[in-house]
């Protein structure tokens, strides 16, 4: 008998792991298609076999899979959206092509289309921020004046926050403009972008697989004009009627946008309006969301995951209720990266699941405003909220490091700040 394969489209440096060892522990043989495998050090590390494909193109996955099928019993077939959220479309097309299980690939390129994904949820009733698409300068100002500051700019397509800004004047919404129209930001589609009221309000995310709200989850940031995250907590505090709330939303936004196979994540901001949609991810959240589930719930998402790809059935039964946290490691400054250590001290602390750093010493560090700007996470679990936070606090005061300034005094601004 042919051994069962787990074939995923491209990598993850944030959850790429935790596919390929929960394949593993469910028989499956990961087979991982990329463009560039050796940019993903877990692949090597832990023995992974790799196939380099242009992962852009149907007809050399297809052909790819062709060839597999020879070898192997191909049980299922999934991937990873990395910066390019359509990715994840080529992959539910690559499933239809086999007959496996997979994403509504037309569903998710509407979805990843943020403009498309308003207007579907406008048509439902979902609330919003108010919205504007723009091409051009002249038309991002009138977008702007129509709307009133402060806005955030985004790119229409896109994830991880990348290209997205608040502007809170005239002069931030003009620079910013020219950042994303003149070259500096890469667009993978014609530029076009989003202008969006700025909803206030704490941050919560919902997870979902197929049409089960997994669990609530909350975040924080940093200080305006960027979007990074510093911690999150989950499960999110919030009362009865404000899950319920929350939970009625988010099915409203997957009926919406045709989404009830496999895993999603909604953003939301409660404001004066209760929660109001800032975006749909049509994929599992990167991490450190499914070790948080995982350590809160004992809910496996990946693996839940996979079993919906390989078309078995899935369990999300809760079998704890811990809280979890997350802290970010976010340097201040550009530079280059002396020395960091620490992490192994903070590991060692009791409640500390995982301690993770993204950088090496030597590595060039240059903020870019977006969730490239994290150099590592500290992950932590225990019984309660309060002492999950003390456990994080004590970890990551552990953890330290120096960068050495490359720019001359006075230039150590961030790229894109005012």
């Amino acid at each position: 008998m042919a051994k069962k394969a787990l074939v995923l489209v491209e990598g993850n440096r944030s959850i790429g792991l935790l596919y390929v060892r929960a394949a593993k522990r469910l028989g499956l043989h990961p087979i991982t298609f990329s463009a560039d495998p050796t940019q993903y050090d877990y692949l090597k590390a832990d023995g992974t076999e790799a196939i380099s494909v242009d992962t852009d193109d149907l007809d050399a996955l297809i052909c790819e899979c062709s060839w597999l099928r020879a070898t192997y019993d191909i049980a299922g077939i999934t991937g990873f959206t990395g910066l390019d959220e359509l990715a994840y479309a080529t992959v539910g097309k690559l499933c239809r092509s086999f007959d496996l299980p997979g994403p509504n690939p037309r569903a998710i390129e509407r979805c990843c289309d943020k403009f498309t994904q308003r207007q579907l949820l406008a048509e439902a009733g979902v609330p919003m921020p108010a919205y504007r698409l723009a091409a051009n300068a002249a038309d991002v100002e009138s977008c702007a004046a129509e709307i009133n500051l402060p806005v955030i700019l985004k790119p229409a397509v896109g994830s991880g926050s990348s290209g997205v800004l608040l502007c809170r004047n005239v002069d931030e919404l003009a620079k910013h403009t020219t950042h994303l129209l003149c070259g500096k930001h890469k667009w993978r589609s014609s530029p076009r972008i989003l202008v969006e009221e700025f909803a206030q309000g704490p941050y919560y995310w919902a997870d979902m697989m197929g049409d089960e709200v997994i669990g609530i989850g909350g975040a924080d940031f940093g200080r305006p004009p960027h979007f990074i995250h510093r911690g999150c907590t989950y499960p999110a505090v919030l009362t009865d009627d404000e899950q319920q709330r929350v939970a009625d939303v988010s099915l409203t936004c997957l009926q919406a946008l045709d989404l009830g196979w496999g895993p999603s994540n909604i953003g939301f901001r409660w404001t004066m309006r209760g929660p109001v949609v800032i975006e749909v991810n049509p994929r599992l959240a990167g991490a450190p969301g499914p070790q948080m589930v995982n350590l809160a719930y004992g809910v496996d998402v990946v693996t839940e995951h996979i079993k919906v790809v390989i078309g078995e059935e899935w369990d999300l039964r809760r079998t704890r209720s811990h809280f979890a946290g997350a802290r970010f490691l976010l340097p201040e400054g550009d530079g280059i990266l002396d020395w960091i250590d620490g992490d192994s001290r903070a590991a060692a602390v009791e409640g500390v699941a995982e301690v993770k750093l993204h950088v090496q010493p030597k590595t060039p560090i240059v903020r870019e405003g977006d969730y490239r700007d994290t150099i590592g996470h500290v992950i932590a679990a225990s019984p309660s909220r309060p002492q999950t936070d003390a456990i994080l606090q004590h970890a990551v005061a552990l953890i330290d490091w120096s960068i050495k300034s490359v720019s001359a005094p006075g230039e150590q601004q961030h790229p894109w700040s005012p």
